[in-house]
């Protein structure tokens, strides 16, 4: 095999960084939005959101690019759904073993992973017409899209309506002393429009310089 056709080739990576960024699932495509506003007024949920939906995309992704040629076309989005529910399952019940307080702040967003367009629309539009390795790294990127956008709205979303950043507290108590109060209308849904609208306004312009300056 040539070394362009590697386990980690220049084709996957290129592949990779284009679910990153151009073609990413939410800014792009549009997918995953309720997720990203309900479970983003913390970074810790947040981020165990974006952990478990990698986990289930890109295991899904190879249990589905694995069967592909035994799964019959009129039942293939119920052998979606059926291994996408049994990997839901699984982390629903992890959460519940070991982080039972986050399993509760998430509530029933877990659950929702069985209906997320992206774990479907990947499942659909890659993994059953290529092989596991690179079934494996599309769900990697695309939940690497995903949660650059969680991410980048739950740090502002914690930072000024707790003060707070993964539970710490970054704002001294000095500064409430004086008056500083937290912005309790960052951790209202509105807010949540508000961040991912300016996230993706502001990734779109940067594409538009970008291309400004390679057109010259």
């Amino acid at each position: 095999m040539s070394q362009r056709e590697g386990l980690f080739s220049t084709r996957r990576w290129d592949a990779f960084r284009e679910f990153l960024w151009n073609q990413n699932p939410i800014s792009f495509q549009i997918l995953g939005i309720c997720s990203c506003l309900a479970t983003t007024t913390q970074v810790k949920t947040a981020m165990i959101m974006v952990l478990a939906l990698a986990f289930v995309t890109a295991l899904s992704n190879v249990i589905i690019s694995i069967l592909r040629k035994y799964i019959p076309s009129a039942i293939r989005i119920i052998v979606f759904l059926v291994v996408i529910a049994t990997l839901v399952i699984i982390v629903d019940e992890v959460l519940k073993a070991f982080m039972f307080d986050l399993s509760k702040k998430l509530s029933v967003y877990v659950g929702l992973i069985i209906t997320n367009c992206i774990v479907m629309g990947r499942a659909e539009a890659f993994a059953m017409s290529n092989g596991p390795w690179d079934s494996f790294l599309d769900g990697i990127s695309n939940s690497a899209g995903y949660g650059l956008f969680l991410l980048g709205v739950s740090i502002p979303r914690e930072f000024f309506g707790k003060g707070t950043i993964w539970g710490y507290r970054l704002i001294p108590e000095a500064a409430y002393n004086v008056g500083y109060k937290d912005a309790g209308i960052m951790l209202l849904a509105p807010s949540a429009f508000i961040i991912l609208g300016l996230l993706i306004w502001g990734k779109t312009e940067i594409d538009m310089r970008a291309a400004k300056k390679g057109g010259r």
